[in-house]
């Protein structure tokens, strides 16, 4: 049975104030009605304040962890959701706080469990396609991490450790976007999302590059919680989201991809960069390891290219300097508060 034409498409941004999630809602306004669901647990307002001024973009304040009926909102009125439905869910939702993973451990357990079962139920509400945003902790702690993993290799299994509520859970949300896609024949994939970075950063959350950022232009010493060994791939952000929505575009056999840099560079060698950009004399200090920034392999990229058409295009240097062009522009409201998101 074909799908009824709409003239744009209504697209569902779960966590869409997010880092990542903002960037989407920006691009797909190109060429869909874009609602945005988020309640600013692990956001900015200032994320989507720029947004608000559009006509196809509409923001509503909820926590996912709910269930969520879009209809009983009267500002998506004018999407005609009670006629016309959701066509496309992006589900990306999830605490990922260095800094405060300790104290977010439930609500990142609620975010693998609950939250999927409630966005899951809408795409089979709806008949909608629908992604989530996993990660690349699914493929477990990488002694190696130059070596390339493909999409079928499953790492070690830890259910009890203390990061388990993040990288089991990745691993239980799969399970759940795999079950759903399986017995109520909708089309579900999954985004292994490695390393990922760009504007709209949080900072002082530990997530090393815009706190290496803001410390460069404070005069402040840039930590790196681990060894000089410490290392990481990078994708810039506009990069990330032109993967996640080619992913959305491709048919139901494509279940699960890779979307990250396939570049290994030590931390050391980004704060380095970082440092020449901002012609800053700080230094760099170790500092002990945290729970949440573990050792993450490299992905491989070969069937995201196949299937998508997709790599990486920003080169690291370029993604460096328009993110620090970018703290730098909005220096102030990131140090000293957000502003509130109302039109």
């Amino acid at each position: 049975m074909e799908s009824p034409i709409f003239e744009k498409k209504n697209v569902l941004v779960i966590g869409g104030a997010g880092f990542i999630g903002s960037h989407l809602c920006e691009r797909l306004l190109k060429d869909a009605n874009v609602i945005c669901i988020d309640n600013f647990s692990n956001s900015r307002p200032d994320n989507i304040n720029h947004l608000l001024q559009y006509a196809d973009f509409e923001f509503i304040n909820h926590d996912i962890n709910q269930p969520l009926n879009v209809e009983q909102f009267d500002e998506l009125d004018k999407f005609k959701v009670k006629f016309q439905g959701i066509q496309e869910i992006y589900h990306l939702a999830c605490p990922t706080s260095p800094k405060d993973f300790e104290k977010n451990k439930i609500l990142t357990l609620l975010a693998n469990s609950g939250a999927m079962i409630n966005t899951l139920e809408l795409a089979v509400q709806y008949r909608a396609k629908y992604i989530f945003t996993s990660s690349a902790v699914v493929y477990g702690d990488q002694a190696d991490t130059t070596r390339p993993l493909k999409e079928t290799n499953f790492g070690p299994v830890n259910q009890l450790s203390p990061r388990a509520c993040f990288d089991e859970g990745k691993r239980f949300a799969e399970t759940c976007v795999a079950t759903y896609a399986q017995t109520q024949g909708i089309d579900a994939k999954i985004a292994r999302v490695f390393t990922t970075y760009g504007p709209h950063m949080r900072l002082f959350e530990q997530q090393l590059i815009p706190d290496f950022i803001i410390n460069a232009l404070e005069g402040r010493d840039l930590m790196v919680y681990g060894d000089e060994n410490f290392s990481t791939t990078l994708c810039y952000v506009t990069d990330m989201v032109d993967g996640l929505v080619r992913l959305m575009g491709s048919g139901p056999e494509v279940k699960v991809v890779n979307v990250g840099g396939d570049h290994v560079i030590k931390y050391t060698e980004v704060a380095q960069m970082i440092l020449d950009i901002t012609s800053s004399s700080s230094a760099i200090r170790f500092e002990q390891p945290l729970l949440f920034l573990t050792k993450k392999g490299a992905p491989d990229l070969s069937y995201a290219k196949e299937v998508l058409g997709w790599l990486p295009l920003v080169r690291l240097e370029d993604g460096l300097r328009k993110t620090i062009d970018y703290v730098i522009s909005h220096k102030e409201e990131l140090l000293f508060g957000n502003s509130g998101a109302s039109r």
